[in-house]
């Protein structure tokens, strides 16, 4: 830091000046279609880039037939290309120069440094820290997709120290950044290889359960449920289907709909409850459970199935452990349909998936014994996955303190 702070003082020892991203960047052209049908580009998915390396990776070929928005951007080597929708967003990466050409498309801001002025790389780790973290979350528009518009993208005023000092930041960050990733690339190994040897126990534990096999209808206290669609509005709470993240329901991830407290209350969701998405692009992650733990004034909407257990059958801890099971995955892929590239289940059809039934003090043991491998591989607070935690908060710390600025005098 010695270094840096020398830099600052001797060349702005007034402070750092800050200015518009729009002011420092430019746009680049979007593509009109009509006058490229014949060309082929290829096409930039932000879901490509590593979040740990910000790297480009593989790219598809696209034309004017399968393009898939009638806003192409084209980047050019040393843009820096920015994720303003979820589940991409606050993902940055600077065109590589085999990318220089190519398209991007919508949820992405392409900012075009001026080079004079700010460096890619320097803007990319910017648009990386906390600074403008806390700027997208207090400026987004709210949706199914919570995004931030170019527009406001381009008002942020950033600090602008001279290239000499960003030049140091980012020889910084980088090697950092590098240090991390293989640090984090060596740990994720080993916790995969903890997950394998989890899933196999798993495995062979349920396979190894005594008990009858019923429909999943007949366990259930309540028949399986759709939710509903509403419109965003300012009344009772419908959760996002980004709530689904992972085993727990998310319950803080909602909207505001278009409806009463009355009409909502009859779709609130229970403590208990496991819902599951009715569709999904990828077959692998089609019905994937995740189980209500918290008491919420929040329903559930159309884009979601509702099991509610009946635990004088069946436990919820248990169900969701058979349910997620290699068993049970199978049985969801057999009744799955596709419809224009998307995997969908039905009611009727989740109903019949057949669930192995146990005592209920057998389903306590099993069920506890499940948490515990659960707990030990994907905990934050214990193990390999603590370090990862450790190991990202550190370089954000180290980040976030290169890039703050004392600011010159308006």
């Amino acid at each position: 830091m010695s270094l840096i702070d020398d830099l600052i003082r001797d060349l702005c020892p007034n402070g750092v000046p800050r200015a518009e991203l729009g002011e420092v960047t430019s746009k680049p052209r979007t593509i009109r279609w009509a006058n490229e049908e014949a060309r082929e580009f290829q096409y930039i998915d932000l879901t490509s880039v590593d979040p740990r390396t910000h790297r480009v990776g593989a790219t598809t070929t696209i034309s004017a037939a399968d393009a898939p928005s009638r806003a192409q951007q084209v980047v050019a080597a040393g843009d820096v290309l920015f994720g303003t929708t979820r589940p991409t967003q606050m993902r940055w990466a600077v065109t590589p120069p085999e990318c220089d050409g190519q398209v991007a498309s919508t949820g992405y801001c392409v900012l075009r440094p001026n080079g004079d002025v700010i460096l890619p790389t320097f803007l990319g780790h910017f648009l990386g820290s906390r600074f403008f973290r806390e700027y997208v979350e207090s400026h987004q528009v709210q949706g199914n997709y919570p995004s931030i518009p170019d527009s406001r993208v381009r008002t942020f005023r950033i600090p602008v120290p001279p290239l000499e000092v960003q030049r140091e930041i980012v020889r910084i960050l980088d090697h950092f950044t590098e240090l991390e990733a293989e640090l984090e690339a060596e740990l994720e190994a080993e916790l995969e290889a903890r997950r394998v040897q989890a899933e196999e126990f798993k495995r062979r534990l349920l396979l190894s359960v005594n008990g009858e096999n019923m429909p999943l209808q007949a366990l259930l206290r309540e028949p399986l449920a759709n939710g509903r669609s509403v419109p965003d509005g300012s009344g009772y709470p419908v959760l996002r289907l980004t709530a689904l993240r992972g085993p727990d329901v998310d319950v803080d991830e909602y909207k505001l709909g278009a409806w009463d407290a009355n009409e909502g209350r009859r779709f609130r969701i229970e403590v208990g409850d496991v819902l599951v998405a009715r569709g999904n692009g990828s077959q692998e992650l089609l019905a994937r459970a995740s189980v209500v733990r918290s008491s919420a004034e929040v329903a559930f909407p159309d884009t979601m199935i509702r099991i509610r257990p009946d635990e004088s059958q069946v436990l919820t801890r248990y169900l969701f452990h058979v349910w997620e099971s290699p068993a049970t995955r199978r049985q969801v892929a057999h009744v799955a349909r596709q419809s224009s590239g998307v995997w969908k289940v039905s009611q009727r059809s989740l109903g019949d998936i057949q669930i192995k039934v146990p005592s209920l003090n057998d389903q306590r043991h099993i069920a506890d014994a499940l948490d515990k491998f659960d707990a030990l591989v994907n905990d934050l607070s214990i193990g390999l996955p603590a370090e990862l935690l450790a190991r990202r908060k550190q370089y954000e710390y180290y980040r976030d303190k290169l890039l703050t600025f004392p600011e010159a005098a308006a």
